[in-house]
């Protein structure tokens, strides 16, 4: 739980130098979990999600180097517990395939993953927003607008009410 307060701290945090480091200490307390327990999801994705953050802000000195390492994190939480925070491992997972999709990923990737998250968790506005995305870049529009349409209608978890209302926004953009 450390490493995830950490993550939120990152996210919401306005000083870029606090996000940094809230996120590599993040990482650095999910790592110690992961060790201490490498059967729970818990490690593996706080893990991935910080050192996933630290890809984004630095895509060339960091991501380049560690988004296998993410990658692999995710598909472990998978393995484990594919419903666990949401589904959203799926979601980042779909993430990935569209981020490096000019290196190794693939649109049809995300939308495989993005869409197998949704059998687990019909309510992840975050998940949906980025199979809208694969959709659209996949040039199916009417299946883009229709996971748009749902984020819209989607009651926020009353755990993610400042991710879901980013969503929102995202999705009327």
């Amino acid at each position: 739980t450390f490493a995830r307060y950490n993550y939120f701290l990152g996210r919401h945090s306005t000083d870029e130098s606090e996000s940094e480091k809230a996120f590599s200490i993040g990482r650095d307390a999910a790592k110690i979990a992961l060790n201490v327990d490498p059967n729970r999801p818990d490690g593996h994705f706080w893990y991935g999600a910080n050192l996933g953050e630290l890809c984004k802000k630095s895509p060339v000195t960091v991501g380049l180097r560690y988004v296998g390492e993410v990658r692999e994190s995710m598909k472990r939480v998978v393995e484990l517990d594919p419903g666990y925070q949401g589904a959203s491992a799926f979601d980042v997972l779909g993430q990935i395939e569209l981020a490096t999709r000019i290196k190794d990923g693939s649109v049809e990737k995300a939308v495989e993953y993005l869409e197998k998250g949704l059998e687990f968790e019909r309510q992840n506005s975050s998940l949906r927003l980025h199979l809208a995305e694969a959709y659209r870049a996949m040039r199916k529009d009417a299946e883009a607008k229709e996971q748009l349409e749902a984020i819209l209608k989607m009651p926020p978890s009353p755990d993610y009410v400042p991710e879901h209302q980013e969503t929102i926004a995202t999705a009327r953009k």
